[in-house]
């Protein structure tokens, strides 16, 4: 398990009271089988964060990554039927991984969450058509490639949508690098 998962764990006992397996006992009473159910269970019945519920959920469904036993079959997954989309993800990862020694990547099912000592940004090969990259830079004004985000529940605040490989750029780049910066 990595670092940022385990101090949630641990925030989650000392914010709630109640550790990780008392709430998938609770969520698994309540026979919720939707992460989205879960999610909103939390949130509207005990005032959960998104990102504690979304914890909650991944772990009662084994759907996070620390559930699955290997990274890379997670990968394989995310780009099955995209996988011209590969490369990107791949020049996107050496340079993200450039910004410091504490970049943490952490492949989930259908994205990968890009950390430092939080997430600050997600790489999403959306659809075979659309690579989304979510940047987490609250307050930021949208700008040049940056949009607002209306669709990933919280988890970022602005993303950058690629329609074709050539749309690759030092713009892309230097937003990611001001994300890195600001988790740190």
């Amino acid at each position: 398990m990595d670092a940022a998962t385990q101090t949630m764990i641990n925030n989650l006992q000392k914010n709630t009271g109640k550790s990780l397996e008392d709430w998938i006992s609770i969520v698994q009473k309540e026979k919720l089988l939707k992460h989205g159910e879960i999610v909103k269970y939390l949130k509207t019945n005990h005032e959960f964060t998104h990102g504690f519920a979304n914890l909650v959920a991944h772990k009662a469904l084994q759907s996070d990554a620390g559930s699955a036993t290997d990274s890379d079959d997670l990968i394989q997954k995310q780009y099955k039927g995209k996988e011209h989309w590969l490369p990107t993800f791949e020049s996107l990862k050496k340079e993200i991984a450039a910004f410091g020694k504490d970049v943490e990547f952490a492949p989930k099912n259908a994205y990968v969450s890009v950390r430092r000592k939080k997430q600050f940004a997600m790489l999403i090969p959306a659809t075979k058509t659309r690579f989304d990259i979510g940047i987490n830079l609250k307050g930021q004004e949208p700008s040049g490639l940056l949009e607002a985000d209306t669709k990933s529940s919280g988890m970022v605040s602005h993303r950058i949508v690629i329609n074709h490989e050539e749309q690759y750029s030092s713009e892309m780049i230097d937003w990611l690098r001001k994300a890195y910066e600001a988790a740190g």
